[in-house]
């Protein structure tokens, strides 16, 4: 028997917009608002997560802390600081809380009653799941209304239009002139085959990389966003027929699976074995190929973990309330 009523749910993060998103992606499937708390362990305790202990401060006995009562149902954390936090709520609720920890904590299986990683990462167990794309907010719904519904400047171009993605330097990659200068050649020429283009960059984006891409835009009539109004990112990926994808973010390749559409990897200098385990899995489906400055690829089921990752962590709630005998279980 499945309880009368959702669960309530915590997404608890230090507030870093990317381990955020993942668990709103999850939370939103389960079909639940979920109530975001963030964590601020001051030094040292920052020094010591993933393993603790957590800022006194913060203890769920303190006025304002981030994990006062009445606990959730659920808790979902992602990040560093937000590890030992999330073993304080299981403490403190005296077990009943069920908590989801999103990607590797670095402190073993045994950190949470369900733990989330991409398979590129090493960590197995009975409480891990293990998917090939990362948790996200996009769903087949959200495509499709933004498929039915697009703005102007996208809606003008005629097809096959092409998503194109621009990350930016990260820890592992770098844009380096040479980079810039490949990538608005190689986007020059997938336009003078015929294919339109229409774009975004990201917070991460450099000025002269988006200025490059822009221009490179510019001669073939594309339209790349300035950055005023709504983000399109959304409609880029629903109205797409390919999409160029940089290789520096994983969310980035992972939401672009959910389209089903062909992904065009550049890839800048640099590199780390996690994305490119990635973007060999994804190959192997048949959704991701070498951006050459052509279209290259088709179609394929679209591959999204999302939905897998929700119901297995309602799969493993249930069970938990069953295990603790409570009502409606």
């Amino acid at each position: 028997m499945h309880p009368k009523t959702d669960p309530t749910i915590w997404i608890l993060t230090d507030g870093k917009a990317g381990d955020e998103l993942q668990c709103l992606g999850v939370a939103e499937r389960l079909g639940v608002v979920p109530e975001r708390r963030h964590v601020a362990p001051r030094k040292p305790f920052a020094w010591l997560m993933p393993r603790g202990p957590i800022d006194p401060r913060e203890a769920p006995d303190r006025p304002g802390s981030p994990i006062r009562p009445p606990f959730p149902d659920i808790a979902i954390a992602s990040g560093r600081r937000a590890v030992a936090y999330l073993r304080a709520v299981k403490k403190a609720s005296n077990g009943r809380t069920f908590t989801v920890f999103l990607k590797d904590p670095r402190t073993g299986a045994g950190t949470a009653d369900l733990i989330w990683v991409s398979e590129h990462d090493r960590l197995r167990g009975g409480t891990i799941l293990v998917t090939t794309t990362s948790p996200h907010r996009l769903t087949q719904d959200k495509l499709a209304a933004a498929r039915h519904a697009p703005p102007a400047p996208i809606a003008a171009l005629a097809a096959p239009r092409v998503a194109v993605l621009i990350g930016g330097d990260s820890r592992h990659h770098r844009f380096t002139p040479a980079d810039t200068e490949r990538l608005a050649s190689q986007l020059d020429a997938l336009a003078a085959s015929g294919a339109r283009l229409m774009g975004s960059p990201s917070r991460r984006t450099p000025p002269a990389l988006s200025a490059a891409v822009a221009a490179a835009f510019a001669r073939h009539g594309g339209w790349w966003w300035d950055g005023k109004g709504d983000n399109p990112y959304l409609a880029l990926l629903a109205n797409a027929d390919a999409v160029v994808v940089t290789a520096d973010s994983t969310n980035m390749l992972g939401e672009a699976a959910a389209t089903g559409v062909p992904i065009l990897v550049f890839e800048p200098t640099g590199g780390h074995a996690k994305i490119s385990a990635l973007i060999g899995s994804l190959t192997r489906q048949g959704a991701v190929h070498p951006f050459r400055g052509q279209l290259d690829g088709g179609r394929y089921p679209p591959i999204d973990s999302t939905p897998i990752i929700a119901d297995a962590i309602r799969e493993g709630w249930l069970r938990h309330r069953a295990a603790l005998g409570l009502p409606g279980s």
